[in-house]
């Protein structure tokens, strides 16, 4: 799905799940270059580098943070801490995180709402600029659901955080075949978290895994009927 006029760039992922490496397939697709990188190692991506292909490399996570002209954060908030703040700053990181108390254990801040799961990940990587994105869609939605700029049924995707960060990740998304419904800081990132109208409702059922196309005007609805 490569696009004339794009200008391609490196995608730095850290945490290579099934989100992660939907994103990576999808750039990879569109002509970018990613750098691949876990928990457990670069050799344990050997599989996943030779499917993606020549585009494609596997390296520590500060590599790929310091490779990425975007990063992507794919992980549980328990690992949080050990991110290569230092190699972030100045970076956009897409943030894919959701905060699930019984896998992250209880976190006081997040539980009494006065920070969102993505102003928490910001807060561990400070000089990062954090745009919440791919967190409320089924990996097999994201996989199937891109459109080329133009088609009637293209896909949207909320971000929320500054608007210079969203512009990014925004070129970024429509490269890989998906519209930006950007409406707020990250303090407004709550409206697209777990148990609301934006959190996997507006693409379908996960049976369904081609998806149904989710205009801008559907998930923009959605954001505005969230409540806390």
């Amino acid at each position: 799905m490569r696009r004339v006029g794009v200008n391609m760039t490196t995608l730095g992922l850290i945490g290579s799940g099934r989100i992660g490496s939907t994103v990576a397939r999808l750039a990879v697709d569109a002509g970018h270059d990613v750098v691949l990188s876990n928990s457990r190692g670069p050799e344990t991506l050997a599989d996943l580098v030779a499917e993606l292909g020549p585009r494609a490399r596997a390296a520590t996570g500060a590599e790929a943070a310091t490779a990425g002209a975007l990063v992507l954060v794919s992980t549980p908030l328990s690992a949080y801490p050990s991110l290569p703040a230092a190699a972030l700053v100045g970076k956009t990181v897409l943030d894919t995180g959701n905060y699930y108390p019984q896998r992250d254990g209880q976190i006081a801040p997040l539980d009494s709402g006065e920070l969102t799961g993505s102003e928490y990940l910001a807060w561990h990587i400070p000089g990062a600029r954090v745009v919440k994105v791919f967190n409320n869609i089924f990996f097999k939605h994201l996989q199937n659901l891109p459109r080329s700029v133009g088609a009637t049924d293209r896909t949207y995707l909320p971000a929320a955080g500054d608007d210079a960060a969203v512009a990014d990740v925004a070129a970024f998304l429509d490269s890989i075949g998906y519209g930006t419904a950007g409406y707020g800081p990250l303090a407004e990132g709550w409206r697209q978290q777990p148990g609301t109208p934006a959190y996997g409702i507006p693409y379908g059922e996960f049976e369904n895994e081609k998806g149904i196309p989710a205009a801008e005007a559907v998930i923009r609805a959605a954001l505005a009927a969230a409540t806390r």
